[in-house]
Parts: structure tokens; C-alpha cells; sequence
């Protein structure tokens, strides 16, 4: 079952289209990341799925039910610029906010108090805003974030402006809620986050979809066959014995270990490939070289980027 289902969504702003026909699947209990460049047409997305705006054509379904005014409740918005009254005591907002998502104000203070003890801001709660620094400020919003425990949490840049401490706080947070049952939609620029967090994502450039799919399969799919070995021996042996199986890549010394990078050739395994270098090589580490989901964000949509422009020499 989905949490949330995007049918075929087209929005246009003027002249300029921020999505052109896209679908996307989010399953229930699972933590979907939203990639693409600076003004891909994320933003437009999830403004559609808060229903601030709604689509041009296109339709949306939360738990298989078309996508309405009552959904709302069911869902957390954390935007990436964040929107905290600086002037309003932190307790004082973050019960008004609560409320505002149909919590009562009892219920709101005990669940706020739970939150901040386990942040240990509980010190904060009658000091302002903009008496706390942005670090401190991206705390109190997660927390009115998740506190109605929603079904579906959109984190847009959730760990922006956070140390490294605190990030991992976060991080640990957003698995716990996936644990109990919650549904994280994942806007992030940050690929390292996307593969420890992300189980399935989708890549969205100048308004369309292109890939989507659960991260390990994507990473499988982006496989080059390209092992990386560590050895000592003789260099021109070693080359010499990789004439069936493999070809030499890049290589360097430091002296005695060679480090060289092997790409194998159709049909050939990476067992075959070990067994040709044994005879001439003692082997100090083998490895495959996996794309990490940077580079392939970073090769798709180069590859969009140049698909498009050629279409647009062709009209």
C-alpha cells in the first residue's frame, strides 16, 4: 500500500512549466527521497501535496483516497525556510501550532514536554525565538513538525544549518518515526543522507521525472563493472595476466602496493578475473567500485541536461 500516489501532475506558472507529467509511488512505511537541481520543480510538488496550490491536471491519493482538505492533519511539513512568529515565547508557539493541527492544548503540552526533555531544550520553553540560534530554532520546528504524529512527514533540508551532532540527532529521530509506523518524504541536496536514509527515491529535472526506483536497485543498475586491487609484484605481469578477463584502468604506486583500477570485459566474472591475477600477484584488497548516488544524480541529469538540448537544435 501507498501512502501517497502522484498521478500524471502538470503545473504551470505563466509560461514556465514546474512539472510536466509526473507520477511518483510512495510507500507506506518508508522513507522516499525527492531529488533534483535548484528549481527542478520539488518545491512545486510538495506545495501540491500540502495543497497550498493544486495541480493543472493530474490527480494525488493519500492512502488510496483522492487527495483532500482533511489529509492535512494526517500530514507534517517541515519547509526548508522556516517560519517561526521570533517574537512569540517557544512554549506559548509551539502549543498555537500544535492546536492548529487539531491537537488539544492538553494533550499538545504533554507531548511537547516529552519532545523537549528528550532534546534537552526544556530550558527554552519561555525564552523567544529569536533569542535561540538557527540550530536551536530547526529544533522547535521539528518537533511541532512531528508532534501530531502524522502518516506522511515532508522534511524538506531537515538537517540544513544543524552540527554534526545535532544532525545525527535528527537522523536518529527520522528512523525512529519510520519505525513506528511513519511515512518520510525526503527533500535533500545532501546524497551522502539519501543513501544512509533513503529507501526509495525519485530524480526530478526541468519538471519531469527522470529515474526512480528503490536506491539499491538504482545503485545495481548503475554498475560499470569496474573492480578496484590493491598488490605488490611486478606491474608488466600483472598487466600481461588481464589480457582475457579485464582491462587496465587507472593505476598508481606508493612505492611497494600498486593500486590500479580493472574494468572487466563482457562475459568475464570477477572470480575469473582473481584467478588470472593469483599466478603474479599477491592481492592485498579487491574491490567493486559502486556508484554512490551522487554521481549518479550527478551523470543523470548531465545526461537529461544534454538529451534536451539536442531536442531543442531538432524543432
Amino acid at each position: 500500500m501507498n501512502t501517497l500516489t502522484v498521478q500524471n501532475v502538470v503545473k504551470r506558472y505563466a509560461s514556465h512549466t514546474a512539472l510536466d507529467d509526473v507520477s511518483l509511488s510512495i510507500p507506506k512505511n518508508s522513507i522516499f527521497g525527492l531529488l533534483g537541481p535548484n528549481g527542478a520543480g520539488k518545491t512545486s510538488l510538495i506545495r501540491i501535496i500540502n495543497q497550498i496550490t493544486g495541480p493543472d491536471s493530474g490527480t494525488l491519493f493519500f492512502e488510496n483516497e483522492p487527495l483532500t482538505q482533511k489529509h492535512i492533519q494526517q500530514i507534517g511539513y517541515l519547509p526548508e525556510e522556516r517560519g517561526l512568529y521570533k517574537k512569540m515565547e517557544v512554549g506559548e508557539q509551539a502549543l498555537y501550532l500544535a492546536q492548529l493541527k487539531g491537537m488539544k492544548k492538553a494533550e499538545a503540552k504533554k507531548k511537547l514536554k516529552y519532545w523537549f526533555e528528550k532534546f534537552e531544550i526544556d530550558a527554552w520553553w519561555n525564552k523567544k525565538i529569536e533569542e535561540l540560534s538557527k540550530g536551536m530554532q530547526q529544533k522547535v520546528q521539528f518537533i511541532v513538525t512531528v508532534l501530531h504524529e502524522p502518516k506522511l512527514l515532508i522534511l524538506d533540508e531537515p538537517f540544513s544549518g544543524f552540527d554534526p551532532i545535532n544532525a545525527n540527532i535528527i537522523k536518529n529521530e527520522i528512523l525512529n518515526l519510520k519505525a513506528q509506523g511513519s511515512t518520510i518524504l525526503f527533500s535533500t541536496h545532501n546524497m551522502g543522507s539519501v543513501e544512509e536514509l533513503c529507501d526509495n527515491i525519485a530524480l526530478i529535472n526541468k519538471s519531469k521525472k527522470i529515474l526512480d526506483g528503490p536506491v539499491k536497485e538504482i545503485k545495481k543498475q548503475h554498475k560499470t563493472n569496474v573492480y578496484e586491487i590493491e598488490f605488490t609484484g611486478n606491474m608488466m605481469g600483472f598487466s600481461n595476466s588481464l589480457w582475457t578477463y579485464g582491462k587496465l584502468g587507472k593505476h598508481t604506486n606508493d612505492g611497494e602496493i600498486y593500486k590500479a583500477q580493472i574494468m572487466l570485459t563482457a562475459g568475464s566474472t570477477a572470480n575469473q578475473l582473481l584467478e588470472s591475477i593469483l599466478p603474479v600477484a599477491q592481492i592485498h584488497s579487491f574491490k567493486e567500485i559502486v556508484p554512490n548516488m551522487n554521481d549518479i544524480f550527478i551523470s543523470m541529469v548531465n545526461q537529461g541536461n544534454e538529451m534536451q538540448a539536442a531536442e531543442n537544435m531538432t524543432e
